[in-house]
This record gives structure tokens, sequence and C-alpha cells, in this order.
């Protein structure tokens, strides 16, 4: 079936770090957003088993909204129905007012549980508020959270990221993502300094990354994807469609779909979004998923590929065997995974099997 991405691109502040598509939250504004993806989605009348209310900060939309917006969209059954959280923006109650408007999932934003590193790239809340948002959405009867961290902060040593990580671990979460920071051109952090100077080095970002690695296996959170841990059973399914593959239509400004054998993206403009009747949607690419990109996203995720699965079967053994030898990939059962040590540099092993 179909998955629904809708980008909620709301913010009360905008971190230091972000590029994502974001404006300043108003009721005003927000009821006219929910109007215009409610218009779009009937455009599409969709069946879906995953909706993932992404950001920006969704948790700014009301229960009212967010019920509004599922209302209508056909869901199946055991239907996963995500919503990305900021900690300062909701509490025990308006979570359960969530969980009855449909959502299951809620994945927070904590990034870290260090007070220094949280104020160093602008986050709103402190470690004891992203502590008390996973216990009030567990005490709200939502039971699947994930929780966000971030690898490569100003300050971050491996002793603080160790700090944050056991701190989630003695939490009510069954999932964390793990995301290396990017410097990204134009923001406040790109211009800072202060900040720059100590933000850990290539090496460290790597050392910290296989120590994550290291803890989340230790405490039963399998890497199932490059970035992402989780307990049996609760890894994301609507992220798992990214990277198997399959469709899904994206609602909002700056929302990307892949459907019906196209990729295309929405402008990243909420004015317009709000203003015209159906959102532009403008194709990106129009002959997806070749097999070299499906090659590319299956090897994101920790069980790999079967090279006889593909044409260039023979081709990928043969390019596979020195990086095995290497340590950057691994063989199992006749199907081919990037290691750990892999993973941090996917994007060349993935060139050097399919270029």
């Amino acid at each position: 079936m179909t998955g629904i991405y809708i980008h909620v691109p709301f913010c009360l502040r905008k971190c230091s770090y972000c590029d994502f598509y974001s404006v300043k939250f108003s009721e005003e504004s927000a009821e006219a957003y929910t109007s215009a993806v409610i218009r779009n989605l009937r455009r599409y009348a969709p069946s879906a088993d995953s909706v993932y209310f992404g950001g920006g900060t969704p948790t700014l939309l009301s229960p009212a909204q967010i019920g509004r917006i599922l209302n209508e969209i056909e869901l199946s059954d055991n239907a996963e129905i995500s919503m990305e959280c900021n900690p300062k923006t909701a509490d025990r109650e308006k979570f359960a007012e969530y969980k009855s408007a449909g959502i299951n999932r809620v994945s927070v934003g904590v990034q870290s549980l260090i007070d220094r590193e949280l104020s160093a790239v602008g986050r709103l809340h402190d470690r004891a508020e992203a502590v008390h948002c996973i216990e009030d959405i567990s005490a709200a009867g939502i039971y699947n959270i994930s929780a966000d961290i971030m690898l490569g902060l100003p300050f971050q040593t491996a002793e603080t990221l160790t700090e944050t990580i056991n701190g989630l671990l003695r939490l009510p979460i069954c999932h964390i993502s793990a995301y290396m920071l990017t410097v990204e051109e134009g923001t406040p952090l790109s211009a800072d300094n202060s900040l720059l100077e100590n933000i850990p080095d290539e090496d460290g970002l790597a050392d910290l990354y296989l120590l994550t690695c290291d803890i989340l296996e230790n405490a039963g959170f399998k890497r199932y994807e490059i970035s992402n841990f989780a307990k049996r059973g609760a890894e994301c399914r609507h992220n798992l469609k990214y990277w198997q593959c399959d469709d899904y239509i994206g609602i909002g400004p700056a929302a990307h779909s892949c459907y019906k054998g196209k990729r295309f993206a929405v402008p990243r403009d909420i004015i317009a979004f709000i203003e015209n009747e159906i959102q532009q949607e403008i194709i990106t690419d129009d002959e997806p998923l070749t097999e070299e990109e499906r090659i590319m996203l299956a090897l994101r995720l920790s069980e790999g590929i079967s090279p006889q699965d593909y044409s260039c079967g023979e081709q990928l053994i043969s390019r596979a065997e020195p990086l095995v030898k290497a340590g950057f990939l691994k063989k199992t059962d006749g199907r081919i995974a990037l290691t750990d040590k892999g993973a941090l540099v996917s994007n060349d092993i993935i060139v050097r099997l399919i270029e």
C-alpha cells in the first residue's frame, strides 16, 4: 500500500543547523495550511498503511487539525501513523488527544541530553523537558516512541554522547535515529566560528558513530538502516518504504513523492501551497527506481542485497570481495550488506559496487 508524508512547515524558532523548509507559526496559517492539505488529499483519495507527519514541528498543529487530515485517508487496520515532536510543544493531555485523533507513533527531536550541546545549536528544550516529553507520551498511551539524536554537535564528546544514549535507554523508547550533523551553507551555524571550532572532526565523528552502534547493539537496538536502530518489530514502517522503493505521496511545501513511476517535489512556498487549489508538483525524475537506484537504496538496510536478484549480480559479487576483506561489507547466506565501518562511507562503497 501507499505511504503518505505530510510536511508541516511551522516552527516556533529555527535551529541554527537546520536547512529544512519551515516558516513562523501562526494559528491562522496553520488553519489555512490544514485546509490545503485536505484539498490535496481529496485529489488523491489515498488508501495508506502509513502516514508520517514531518517538519517543521507537526505538534504545532492541534489534535483536531490532525484528526481532520487523517479523516481524509482510507487507512488500513494496522496503519502506522507517526508524528515528529518538539519537546517544547506538547504535554501529556495533548498527546492523549493526538492518540484519540489517530497518532500511534511519536518521534521526539531530542538531539542530545546535554544542555550545553542543546543550547549551542538553538534547541528550545533542555534535558529535563526532553525526558518529561517521552514520559508524557508513554503515559498518554502511545508506546511506539522514537528519539532522534545528533552526532557531531558542538562540544560533544564520547562521554557526553554515551550519557545521552544511556539516558534515553532508561526511558520507554523502542527506536533511535542517530544523524550526523551536517553544516549546511547559509545556516547560522555555518557562520559561527566559535561553534565550528568545537565540532568533532571527521575521524572524531566516525568514532562517535561506531560508539553509537556498539552501545545500541548491546542494548538490543539493531541497526536496520544506516542511521536507524530499533528493538525487534519497532522499525519505522513508513521510512522503510523509501528504501524498499514502495510508493509514497508527499503533501505540503517541500514534500517529495515517488508515486506511479515518477518522482516529484512541491516547491518550498507555503503561500503558494495555501492559495493554489492543488499543490504544484515538479517532476524531478520521470524514470526512477533503476536497478542501480534499487541497489543503492537496499544497501542502506542492514539486510543488504542478494546479488542474484540483479542483472549485474556477478559484477556485484566480484567487486564486493575486496570490500569484504577490508571490513566494509559482510556476506551472510548469499547476501551482501554494509558493516558498521562500511556504513560510515556508504556512498563510496555503493559507488564502487555499481559504477
